[in-house]
Formats: structure tokens, sequence, C-alpha cells
């Protein structure tokens, strides 16, 4: 369903992300971890084609990021880190809104917003402004927002942050629901978020790729995601420090 190779963001000479490949399978919900810096929002910003790549290709559903952005972005439902709400408007006036505006027929508006406000248990809240909602609410405008044209796929990017205890146990919940025929990657830094909701993990560190794995391979280690993830990233960190290691001792042995 998703296919990410090679994939490299720069800034000048600031690399964000180097040679970032990895796969997710129609219907899978995919963890995409790493430490804060690692990347994680560059990547889901490429992904959805917010954001030009400087290398490397992917692909949804067979459509390229790069060359058939408009095709991509019909199939992909995004949540970014904040929930990009117009605070002035209800939530039925603001879904309406980006319905239309991600193509929904004039027809259809009415049953994609109902659909919508169902699956994310907003009735109670829909003809309020969706500024005066709870961080919680807003957060569930988000993913409305993001299922509105019924995509295949969904990209969330930290969606759980900043919630209290309660509302994190009902927007996973709220995930859950919403994977099985969707496709689903979940970017975050929270580690029980992937262990009860991923069926795949990827992590990144230092802007690579340090792990690509199955949760259910990675469990029957016997060893906790935690263990696994700092495990990946202080492999990759040693190996950064190792290059620039090498790279100065080069140059230093290169000057007159």
């Amino acid at each position: 369903m998703i296919e990410v190779r090679n994939l490299t963001k720069r800034y000048g000479e600031l690399t964000a992300i180097q040679e970032v490949s990895f796969t997710v399978g129609r219907g899978e919900i995919l963890g995409f971890l790493g430490p804060n810096g690692a990347g994680k929002t560059t990547t889901m910003r490429i992904l959805t084609g917010y954001m030009p790549a400087t290398g490397g290709t992917v692909t949804v559903d067979g459509f390229d990021v790069f060359e058939s952005s408009f095709e991509v972005r019909k199939r992909i439902g995004y949540l970014p880190e904040s929930p990009p709400l117009y605070l002035d408007m209800t939530v039925d006036g603001y879904l309406r809104f980006v319905a239309r505006i991600k193509g929904v027929a004039k027809a259809d508006l009415d049953g994609a917003t109902d659909r919508a406000v169902e699956t994310c248990g907003l009735a109670e809240v829909r003809h309020r402004l969706t500024g005066h909602l709870s961080k919680g609410f807003r957060q569930r405008v988000g993913l409305a927002q993001a299922l509105i044209h019924d995509p295949p796929v969904l990209v969330l990017d930290e969606p759980t942050i900043g919630l209290d205890p309660r509302q994190i146990i009902e927007i996973r919940k709220l995930i859950r629901r919403l994977s099985g025929n969707r496709t689903v990657i979940l970017s975050t830094h929270i580690l029980p978020e992937v262990s009860q909701i991923c069926e795949k993990v990827v992590i990144l560190a230092a802007g690579r790729v340090a792990l690509e794995g199955r949760m259910d391979d990675l469990m029957k280690q016997g060893v906790s995601l935690e263990d696994v993830f700092l495990k990946a990233i202080s492999k990759d960190e040693h190996a950064g420090e190792e290059a620039a290691g090498e790279a100065e001792a080069s140059s230093e042995g290169a000057a007159p």
C-alpha cells in the first residue's frame, strides 16, 4: 500500500532524514517511532505531499507522491500534531468546509459529515465552536477532518500528545476502530501507544531507519518495546559518532 525508498530531505547543509526506506501493507497499523528531532514529522509531511523531498521515492496505492500528488492526497487522511482547526467555526460547519476542499460532492456532504461525526463521537458538540472545545474533542475533530473523504490511508502525527489519561484511552480506542480496512501510520514517541495499537514498527534515529519489524516478532524475543527502542537508537547514534570521528580523522590527515 505504501512504499518509501531511500527518502532524503536536506535543508542546506542540514540533513533531516537520509536514505529512509520502509513499507506498510494494506490494512496494517504502523508505529513510527523515534526520539524528538529524529525526522518523524519531516517524513510524514513528505509522505502526505505537504513537503518535497531532496531524493528518494514514495508511492501510495501505486501512485507516486511527487508525480501524482493529487491522486495521493485523495487517498490519504492526515492529522498533523496540531489539528488544523478554524476556531470560529462550528464543528459541523468546519467539517463541511473541509469536505468541499477534499472534493466530496455537494450531494454527499450531509452523509459524509454525519459519518465523520458519528465515527469520532462528536454528536454532542457538532453545533459548538471548535474554539470552545476541550483538547480531547479538538483531537476528535482533527480525526474527523482526516476521515471526511473516507480515505484508505490515515497518517496520524502524535494524535494523543497533551491529552489527559482518559482522553488518551478514548483516542486509542478510536484509532483501533478506524483500522482494519484502512492503512494507518501512527507517528509517536509514546511507546505504550505502539505496543497497544500497532502491528508493525519502524524506529527512526538521527534521520535514519534504525529498525523495521513486526511487533509479534519483536515480542517473541522476550524483550519489551522499550528495550528494543533504546537498543536501536543507541546503536544508530553510536554509528553516527563513529562516522563523524572517521570523517574528522580523514580531514585532519588530508591537511597540509
